[in-house]
């Protein structure tokens, strides 16, 4: 998703926030609201799982303390040569 599509996307999330706080929803915006909000959460799960598989974590001694799950999918993204 480009982050111009994302932003759309939050802006008309918080259109229809807005517009259920002040005078409810039909049912086609709860629908398109939830697909919407489903959607949204699909994506930032996916950036964070990606994120989260990047990372490399070193210990105050310097050590590299990457977990082996993690160390598995950089491996396999080919982001490790070892």
């Amino acid at each position: 998703m480009t982050e111009d599509n994302e932003k759309k996307m939050i802006n008309r999330i918080n259109e229809l926030y807005h517009k259920k706080e002040k005078e409810g929803l039909s049912d086609e915006e709860e629908k398109e609201r939830e697909k919407l909000h489903q959607e949204f959460i699909k994506n930032f799960r996916a950036g964070f799982k990606q994120d989260v598989e990047n990372l490399v974590i070193i210990d105050k001694n310097g050590k590299e303390i990457t977990s082996e799950k993690a160390k598995k999918a950089q491996r396999k993204k080919g982001l490790r040569k070892d």
